[in-house]
C-alpha cells in the first residue's frame, strides 16, 4: 500500500464521520443556515492564507525540481483560483473581501492553521504535504458522498456550486497529484517517518471537524 493510501485509510473513520455531521448534512439536503454557511466561507477564506504558506514552504523545503515545481503550481493555483473562486462567493453572499478580512479568526482555525505551518517549518517537503492532504482529501469524500446521497445538490442555488466544485472529476484529478507527490517524497521513508506522518495527517483531519465544529456552532 502506498503510504498516501495508508494515511488516508488510517483516518477514514473520522472522514466518514463527517458526512452525518450537521453542517455537512445541513448543506446536502439544503436545510443549513445561510448565517453559518457565510461565516463558514469567511474563516474558509482566512484559512487559505496559511494553507498558501504550506505550499510555499513546501517549495522552500524541496530539493527535486519536480516536488518544487509542484507545490509551486498548487501556491499559484490557490492565490489566483481558489481565493478568486471565494471571492466570487463571498460576493453573492453581499461579503466584501474588506468585510471578510476584517473578521477575527476563530480559534479552531487559527489552532489549525497553526499546526500545519508548524509541521512545515519543522519538518520536511513530506510534512508539508502531509499537513494539506487531509483538508484536500477529506472535501473530496464529502463533495461525493454529498452527490450520492441527494443528486440534486448541485443545483441548490445556494450551495450547488461548492457542491459541484469539491465533487468533480477536475478536484478529484488535482487530489490525485497531491497523493502523487506525498508518494514520491516518502519513498525512502522508514516505517517510524511514515508513522509520524500518518500521526500528523489524523491530527489534520481532527482539526477539520474542529472547522466544522466551528461553522456549525460559529464559535469565536
Amino acid at each position: 500500500m502506498k503510504v498516501s493510501e495508508q494515511l488516508v485509510s488510517s483516518s477514514m473513520d473520522l472522514i466518514e464521520s463527517f458526512y452525518d455531521h450537521p453542517f455537512v448534512a445541513g448543506m446536502t439536503d439544503g436545510t443549513l443556515d445561510h448565517e453559518k454557511f457565510q461565516y463558514y466561507m469567511i474563516q474558509d477564506y482566512l484559512y487559505l492564507f496559511d494553507y498558501a504558506k504550506v505550499f510555499a514552504l513546501g517549495v522552500a523545503k524541496s530539493d527535486e525540481v519536480y516536488a518544487m515545481r509542484t507545490f509551486s503550481e498548487y501556491l499559484y493555483s490557490i492565490l489566483h483560483g481558489e481565493m478568486e473562486i471565494h471571492r466570487g462567493y463571498m460576493k453573492r453572499l453581499g461579503i466584501s473581501e474588506e468585510a471578510a478580512l476584517q473578521t477575527p479568526m476563530a480559534m479552531a482555525n487559527r489552532s489549525y492553521t497553526a499546526y500545519m505551518l508548524k509541521c512545515a517549518y519543522q519538518g520536511a517537503a513530506a510534512e508539508s504535504v502531509v499537513s494539506i492532504l487531509s483538508c484536500a482529501v477529506s472535501y473530496e469524500y464529502i463533495g461525493k458522498e454529498m452527490v450520492r446521497r441527494n443528486p440534486e445538490s448541485v443545483n441548490d442555488p445556494f450551495f450547488g456550486d461548492w457542491i459541484k466544485g469539491y465533487s468533480s472529476p477536475d478536484y478529484a484529478q488535482e487530489n490525485v497529484r497531491l497523493e502523487e507527490l506525498t508518494d514520491y517524497l516518502t519513498k525512502d521513508s522508514s516505517p517510524a517517518q511514515v508513522e509520524k506522518l500518518r500521526q500528523i495527517f489524523r491530527n489534520c483531519t481532527l482539526y477539520e471537524k474542529g472547522f466544522w465544529d466551528m461553522g456549525w456552532t460559529m464559535a469565536r
